[in-house]
């Protein structure tokens, strides 16, 4: 049998309207070797993935070009992949089924002949998940690290021919990045696997790939500040505060932080680090509202915050917004972008429909996409624009305190760079406060403090203000 490996020829992938989005591609991956896609946010990098897995989203169309598997026409793409494919995407947490815990996420990607015997503890092993402590909990008792290590175990875990990856270390602190890619690194030296991977990291792309094809550029937010935002003094007092919030993750279980005091000033951005499953992302949704308090209180701008989002009141609604880990979780895939826009502009804001439409168009440009997108269903933008799409959402109410839950994961460096000058703007132009969750320098290096998760106590840490950006696609 002929041994070829993955070759696209020509692939052009078109709009609704007919624009172009992927324009006549070809690759080529033979056996025991990585490719890498790199390119800004809406150059076309996932939709090249899902049209090779035969899987384009409604109101995409595979317009000219074929894919090649060992050199013969994929003609059945859908066994194809059952067969032969094992895929991440960047959503991992919609991929995983609600209802499935993590060992019987795995064991549904298993053959029959290997369930049951250790293999599903095995694969979450693999890529630094403690089965113990995790085989049982579902997606939603899992932080954003956790569930992509469990997507990935699961598309691992039977060993497939094709990986394809999108954004495979997006959520991982250091040390679950270097398992993942340890594990990806042993695929690559069978010499039969063929690894197809997107990446808006740098460093993962040079440790990994025998060859990268960059993708056309795309638009971005527009121009950075002239003025550095750190180096103005605080002019805000405190805008969010919490005394002795514990969370635990399921709830009721065991603390994952405890006795969390925490003061947040208008204009200021605070930084949160830690390892995945720390309790970053619990505590944003505790103060969103979403995720139950064991114990503790909360103000937000000197006022009673109530725990459940249900009990607050129209302006603490409005007072915090939460721009999530998985843009999927606040964008319903049967409403187009516009009018996930306009429904927080009327019910927070209390706008006319007319003047939501034209505010929904203006948050789209302040987030640097254009406004034909407004028409778009979640499902047809790429990961980075679902990811400026919710960030503008949650800008829509004005808020007072951004809570930024790896926001810019799904981005390429220079999006990245141009969405967090957009958030030191807000800053300093209407006083918005910013807790953010974060695996990136970059977003540490633009906050005025530092925390550190350890021991479920957050710990200071010394905050340099140096430039720590990813290095620039330019390199390539």
């Amino acid at each position: 049998m002929n041994r070829d490996g993955l070759t696209v020829r020509g692939l052009t992938v078109t709009g609704r309207a007919g624009t172009v989005i992927v324009d006549r591609l070809d690759l080529r991956i033979a056996p025991g070797e990585v490719l890498a896609l790199v390119g800004p946010s809406g150059a076309g990098k996932t939709t090249v993935l899902r049209a090779v897995l035969g899987a384009l989203p409604p109101g995409l169309t595979q317009a000219g070009g074929r894919i090649e598997w060992h050199g013969a026409p994929v003609r059945a793409p859908r066994r194809w992949r059952r067969r032969t494919v094992g895929f991440l995407g960047q959503d991992p947490a919609s991929a995983l089924h609600p209802l499935l815990d993590a060992r019987a996420a795995v064991r549904e990607a298993l053959p029959r002949s290997a369930r049951g015997t250790g293999a599903e503890e095995r694969a979450l092993a693999e890529v630094g998940l403690d089965p113990a402590g995790l085989a049982r909990r579902r997606p939603h008792q899992l932080s954003g690290g956790q569930a992509q290590r469990v997507a990935l175990a699961r598309a691992l875990a039977a060993g497939p021919e094709l990986l394809v990856l999108d954004e495979p270390t997006s959520a991982l602190d250091p040390a679950a990045l270097a398992l993942v890619l340890e594990r990806v690194r042993r695929r690559r030296g069978d010499g039969r696997s063929v690894t197809l991977v997107v990446s808006h990291d740098m460093g993962v792309v040079r440790e990994l790939a025998d060859h990268v094809v960059r993708l056309g550029p795309g638009g971005g937010p527009g121009p950075a500040p002239t003025t550095p935002i750190r180096s103005r003094v605080m002019r805000g007092g405190p805008v969010l505060e919490t005394r002795g919030t514990t969370v635990a993750q399921p709830p009721g279980g065991a603390p994952l932080l405890s006795d969390v005091h925490l003061t947040i000033r208008a204009g200021e951005a605070v930084a949160l680090l830690g390892p995945s499953g720390s309790g970053k992302s619990t505590l944003l949704r505790a103060l969103a509202g979403l995720h139950p308090a064991e114990a503790g209180q909360a103000t937000v701008a000197g006022q009673p915050l109530p725990w459940p989002v249900s009990e607050r009141s129209p302006a603490a609604l409005r007072a915090l917004a939460l721009a999530g880990q998985n843009p999927l979780d606040v964008l319903n895939p049967a409403r187009t972008v516009g009018a996930a826009l306009t429904r927080p502009l009327r019910t927070l804001r209390g706008l006319s429909r007319r003047a939501a439409r034209a505010r929904a168009l203006h948050l789209l440009a302040t987030v640097g996409l254009p406004e034909e997108l407004a028409h778009r269903y979640p499902g047809a933008l790429s990961g980075g624009q679902r990811q400026r799409v919710a960030l503008a959402r949650a800008l829509a109410g004005e808020p007072a305190v951004l809570l930024a839950d790896e926001i810019t994961a799904a981005l390429d460096t220079r999006t990245a760079a141009q969405v967090l000058d957009l958030i030191d703007a807000l800053r300093r132009e209407s006083g918005l406060a910013v807790l953010a969750v974060t695996h990136d320098p970059a977003v540490a290096a633009r906050a005025d403090r530092v925390l550190r998760v350890e021991g479920g106590r957050l710990h200071p840490r010394p905050c340099s203000h140096d430039d720590h950006r990813r290095p620039s696609l330019d390199a390539l």
